[in-house]
């Protein structure tokens, strides 16, 4: 590999490691393999929640190595996951994180959720608010369900 790539993946961890970082600080995770996780298991299951079209629109907006994450494991399906009430999407959530993990699926959904809300395109967010049910709204930060 020559030299001028390395840069790219310089910032690509870079970029990871402030998102983990993040999650640790302002949303209480114990340490970075918590927040890796966490991120992990919200993006699978908000991933399989979208239509396949809104699922690579989000993936485009994502870091390099979130979006690798966020691919993991993904088969492509015609129908997103049939999650319209709060309690089964949290069910999932809980499911896919790790085992003891320290915090609630709720909390940790909402966590993740305002990464999000904070690091992307607003206009991409608010697209994929849009697309889910109106329960699963509720999980994300109040400002950007209401425009503010």
């Amino acid at each position: 590999m020559s030299d001028h790539h390395l840069p790219t993946i310089d910032h690509a961890v870079q970029q990871i490691n402030v998102w983990l970082k993040r999650l640790v600080a302002e949303h209480h995770l114990p340490e970075r393999q918590h927040a890796l996780g966490a991120l992990r298991a919200v993006l699978h299951v908000l991933r399989d929640r979208l239509t396949a079209d809104q699922a690579v629109h989000l993936g485009a907006e994502l870091p390099t190595l979130v979006r690798g994450i966020y691919y993991e494991g993904w088969h492509l399906a015609s129908n997103p996951s049939g999650e319209r009430q709060l309690q089964p999407f949290l069910d999932r959530v809980q499911k896919e994180l790790p085992p003891k993990f320290p915090r609630d699926a709720k909390g940790t959904t909402e966590a993740v959720l305002a990464l999000l809300a904070t690091e992307l395109d607003r206009g991409q967010i608010v697209k994929v608010i849009a697309e889910l049910p109106e329960p699963l709204r509720v999980l994300w930060p109040e400002s950007v369900r209401t425009g503010a």
